[in-house]
């Protein structure tokens, strides 16, 4: 009998687990830009903790196991940058990842008051925007990471939740 995966606010003992998995799903991203120098990798495990406490972040479980994650944070013009998105590779495709973004922009705007949502994502990472636009999102422009890469900047306005993901 299999398990299911369930949808989560994190706790402060997930952060390790998170951490990892994090470490471990963007592995591909930096092998597409031939940079392991990305936010995600550099990222410390005491600033991820300081994320768990501070901004609004799921968790997708199968059964103890933390599969995957999401943060958000309302930033000062009423918008939400949510980011980090990542489902371990041995469950993509399933829609664990649309999951978790439907539950973090649920809680920032019902539970903090987003009046859009923001995020970022490689200019290569076809997968990725596949999935955001699948949800509502829409290019709006580009910029460029801390790191050097070139990035896709979409949003979409609160409560527009797409019909299927």
């Amino acid at each position: 009998m299999g398990m299911s995966v369930t949808i989560s606010a994190a706790a402060e003992q997930d952060a390790e687990q998170i951490f990892r998995l994090q470490y471990l799903c963007f592995q591909s991203e930096a092998a597409l830009y031939g940079n392991y120098r990305i936010d995600p990798l550099v990222q410390t495990l005491d600033s991820v903790r300081a994320e768990v406490v501070s901004d609004c972040v799921f968790v997708a479980r199968l059964g103890e196991e933390v599969v995957g994650s999401v943060r958000g944070r309302v930033t000062e013009d009423g918008s939400a940058a949510i980011g980090k998105l990542c489902v371990h590779p041995r469950l993509q495709g399933h829609g664990i990842g649309a999951r978790l973004l439907r539950a973090a922009e649920a809680a920032l705007s019902e539970e903090r008051g987003a009046t859009s949502f923001r995020l970022h994502t490689g200019h290569r990472s076809e997968g990725n925007l596949r999935l955001y636009r699948k949800v509502g999102y829409q290019t709006v422009g580009t910029s460029e990471g801390a790191d050097g890469v070139p990035m896709i900047v979409l949003e979409k306005p609160a409560g527009t939740y797409a019909a299927t993901a």
